[in-house]
């Protein structure tokens, strides 16, 4: 399996709920569909909460990892 290329990054180390979320929100808005965003967060709130947006919203999660204090995640924007 090849490793997914992120087109965009987001950086939202050291933010708490409902920040990361408010970002990504603004993030996903800026990118065209079908680009994958790569999010960093050390909120652990984040693992509830960009699952559920994406959810909601209709885009794709990746994958999801957690290493050490931070927490990575690949989101492919749908059409939603």
């Amino acid at each position: 399996m090849s490793e997914i290329k992120a087109d965009h990054q987001m950086d939202a180390v050291g933010l708490y709920c409902p920040e990361p979320v408010m970002m990504l929100h603004n993030k996903v808005r800026d990118i065209a569909i079908g680009e994958v965003l790569e999010v960093v967060a050390t909120d652990p709130s984040t693992q509830r909460d960009i699952p559920k947006f994406c959810a909601f919203l209709g885009h794709e999660l990746l994958s999801e990892r957690a290493e050490a204090d931070r927490f990575y995640y690949l989101i492919r924007k749908g059409e939603g």
